[in-house]
């Protein structure tokens, strides 16, 4: 038998608008707001070997949020909290081979943005608006297997799903949020790390995900923004613990952005690259480079309709937000 409890606490304090601009200079606010959230929780944990190839691990877990939102409109200024129960089951069976099998299940949630759990008005219309739900439940399992059989090597191979409530939809445009519709994602995650010699570590990441609404409505049943294929390949060199070279590899496919499929976004893939020194025993430096061969991509995009002046009205079109430049990040890391 082993047992185990535990106390979490986090507190953010977050200064967020949304402005008109016009070639990067701000022509109006729409929204303006001081937001301060917290959240506790409490959890237990038992894991009971019945067998030397089976065990469980069964866990019970409670959180606990406030959210505080002081707004530009002041109907939009007030406090509100959630709570939400969340049990865990797992099973392990193994190993054989230096395999094992597990199966996870568990309820969850996903938090929705402070701002829509208040909000009263929208700050671009003055119209009246329905808050939203501060936690929404989910529940999700796991099927797959882990394995070392072939030396150096650690593989692992799951088949997934994840039933949600609701989805969150933020509306960019006048800087709220709106509870959505029910949703199902399936998918398959491949995970893989070799290490032939001591010096070189290659790991290699694959998901394949199926996102759907799982309510009718005439609109469609795709998730927009919903991403269906994602891969990460990266290999390092490092000398112990003295130095590091990294190049990874990632790339995100495409998605649909509206809900019947017919606007999609295109795939992306860009490379960074990581150099780290053991400057002394308590003491790491780290170069990050960023997008290393300066892609052009997008890293936001939405299909709405919107209007410029001008315009005789509304236009069903693109929104994006571009990914940043080659950009370089250079740490000290001290260690205590």
């Amino acid at each position: 038998l082993r047992h185990a409890v535990g106390l979490q606490w986090r507190h953010d304090r977050i200064d967020v608008g949304l402005h008109r601009t016009r070639a990067g200079e701000r022509l109006d606010t729409i929204r303006d707001d001081s937001v301060r959230q917290s959240s506790a929780a409490v959890f237990a944990e038992s894991e009971v070997t019945w067998r030397p190839w089976l065990r469980t691990v069964a866990g019970l877990r409670f959180d606990r949020y406030w959210f505080d939102v002081d707004a530009l409109q002041s109907a939009n200024t007030g406090s509100t909290h959630a709570g939400r129960m969340s049990p865990k089951l797992s099973a392990i069976l193994g190993p054989w081979s230096r395999t094992e099998l597990f199966l996870n299940w568990g309820r969850g949630f996903h938090s929705n943005d402070a701002r829509g759990t208040v909000t009263r008005i929208d700050p671009a219309t003055g119209d009246p608006a329905e808050p939203v739900p501060g936690l929404v439940p989910a529940n999700g399992f796991e099927l797959g297997l882990r394995t070392e059989a072939i030396p150096g090597l650690q593989s692992s191979l799951s088949l997934w799903q994840l039933e949600t409530d609701s989805e969150l939809v933020f509306v960019g445009d006048a800087g709220t949020t709106e509870a959505g519709r029910p949703a199902r994602r399936r998918g398959v995650e491949l995970g893989n790390r070799y290490m032939p010699v001591p010096w070189l570590i290659v790991d290699a990441d694959l998901a394949w995900t199926r996102a759907r609404f799982t309510d009718a409505d005439p609109a469609g049943n795709r998730i927009p923004g919903a991403v269906e294929r994602v891969a990460s390949v990266a290999v390092t060199l490092r000398d112990g613990d003295r130095w590091l070279a990294s190049l990874q590899l990632r790339h995100l496919g495409a998605r649909p952005l509206v809900e019947d499929n017919t606007v999609r976004a295109g795939s992306a893939s860009l490379v960074n690259l990581r150099l780290g020194w053991r400057l002394a025993r308590h003491a790491r430096l780290h170069l990050d480079v960023f997008n290393l061969f300066d892609r052009e991509a997008n890293d936001i995009e939405y299909a709405y309709e919107s209007r410029l002046p001008g315009e005789p009205g509304p236009v069903f079109d693109r929104h994006v937000h571009p990914v940043e430049p080659r950009t370089a990040r250079l740490s000290l890391l001290l260690e205590f």
